[in-house]
């Protein structure tokens, strides 16, 4: 077999005005070999196949793509597949990784606008809606303006009644209260927007009586303006990206069941993890 470089020598030596004989003896290669490459100019030269080489990724193929498997429709991170492989082993890098990764992941999603609040000023809350084996719930997550620092409490339902108590213990996780918590239109809290004149609300009772006794102001999203409350709404998608998606994977494999119990026994060292 010859290669580019070799089948450029013969042609070369044969303008030279050698002949088949010599440049055979001159190359090490056969008459016949010579003759053939003169003979058919747009033959292309035959390179032998490389051996592929052995990489520190390949013992951990067949579990990163079990889990990609148990989490479809979902997808498991780079960044957490990195930390899992690590703990069972994995030496080699993250570019590697992600290179192996890459044709597996098909989605693409619109970037999520920020704005900056004072130090202790604002924490923006909402309800996200989790989907995982079967299992429906709801996640309350509250998240600080300046340090995107989180809480988490899930529930099987969006009442009323799990709003407040989400706020309530989020204060509590984070050891004090802010001066105003942004809401979203959610009829749980908000039960007539610009009730009495453009930004003053008619909020539900029992949410007016915790502002009172917490001492925080009550701030409403702008209309069709959600990502007024960028922060909350990222912190959603991480949440299901990095501790929900794993998780129900892990469980999916292990033959067990994925609900609320689970995942809220699981957030609090999760969220510990993630703030150091």
């Amino acid at each position: 077999m010859l290669t580019q470089e070799r089948l450029v020598e013969i042609h070369v030596l044969e303008r030279q005005g050698l002949s088949i004989r010599a440049i055979g003896r001159k190359l090490g290669v056969s008459r016949n070999t010579v003759r053939q490459y003169l003979r058919d100019r747009c033959l292309k030269p035959q390179y032998p196949c490389r051996e592929v080489k052995p990489t520190k990724l390949d013992p951990f193929k067949v579990y990163m793509l079990r889990r990609i498997d148990a989490a479809k429709p979902h997808w498991i991170p780079a960044t957490v597949m990195l930390v899992e492989i690590k703990a069972r082993g994995y030496e080699g890098g993250h570019s590697q990784l992600k290179c192996f990764l890459r044709p597996f992941k098909v989605k693409c999603r619109d970037p999520v606008v920020r704005f900056e609040t004072l130090l202790g000023k604002q924490m923006q809350v909402d309800f996200t809606n989790i989907s995982r084996g079967g299992c429906r719930m709801k996640g309350f997550v509250a998240t600080l303006g300046f340090s995107r620092s989180s809480d988490v409490v899930f529930s099987e339902q969006e009442r009323q009644e799990d709003w407040l108590s989400g706020i309530e213990e989020s204060f509590y996780h984070f050891g004090g209260v802010p001066k105003e918590v942004l809401f979203d239109h959610a009829k749980a809290i908000v039960m007539e927007r610009d009730a009495y004149g453009p930004g003053h609300h008619r909020w539900n009772p029992k949410l007016l009586e915790l502002s009172k006794k917490y001492g925080f102001a009550l701030k409403l999203c702008r209309p069709y303006r959600a990502k007024t409350k960028g922060k909350v709404e990222r912190f959603n998608r991480y949440l299901k990206e990095r501790f929900i998606t794993p998780l129900a994977a892990t469980m999916a494999q292990a033959g067990l069941g994925f609900d609320v119990t689970v995942a809220n026994a699981h957030i609090g060292p999760w969220l510990m993890q993630v703030e150091d």
